[in-house]
């Protein structure tokens, strides 16, 4: 499948489970497809990226260690992406690899995940929580900067801060994840 296909084909992706979870078990089942997959979501400005990026967030839910061989361009390019539909599973995408590093159980991300890669995902998160973004990517940003925060002892004093700071101007769900990371962060 070209791009051009690839393109048109995800037209035919809308907001159900069913169809997000059959064109990333497309790209799972034809890795060759990633690339392809991110030239799309990396088309920021284009609405199309935006289903890109929902694939994208499905591929990495099922085989994240499909993602390993991209993992230098996705997080060199994340930081581009801007419409709100794109940056929510972007900032999953970010989760997911943050958790399956600190996962108990080993794993590839474990040791492909490199410092850089890390750093670039912390430099993200950051901006998904003092930018103006949805309540969804500045939850998984939380999440994910909690657990970075295990090794990078300047990460829970600035989250903390910055979540303090916007307390009182944002959301009920924002409250209540912020509430618990808080908790987590001082115990």
């Amino acid at each position: 499948m070209t791009s051009a296909q690839l393109y048109d084909e995800l037209n035919f992706v809308n907001h159900s489970r069913e169809k997000r979870l059959y064109y990333a078990n497309l790209v799972i089942s034809n890795p060759t497809l990633i690339p392809k997959l991110l030239d799309i979501l990396f088309m920021v400005d284009d609405k199309v990226s935006c289903r890109a990026a929902w694939v994208l967030e499905f591929v990495g839910g099922e085989d994240l260690e499909a993602l390993i061989p991209f993992l230098d361009r996705f997080t060199e390019d994340m930081g581009k992406v801007h419409l709100d539909s794109a940056v929510r599973p972007v900032a999953k995408v970010c989760e997911y690899l943050i958790k399956a590093y600190y996962d108990k159980t080993p794993n590839r991300i474990q040791t492909e995940l490199s410092p850089t890669h890390r750093e670039r995902i912390i430099e993200v998160c950051f901006d998904y929580m003092i930018n103006d973004q949805k309540i969804a990517p500045k939850a998984y940003a939380m999440h994910t900067l909690f657990l970075l925060g295990k090794d990078y002892d300047w990460i829970h004093p600035e989250l903390a801060m910055i979540l303090e700071r916007d307390f009182q101007s944002q959301s009920a769900g924002y409250k209540a994840r912020a509430r618990h990371i808080l908790k987590k962060i001082k115990s």
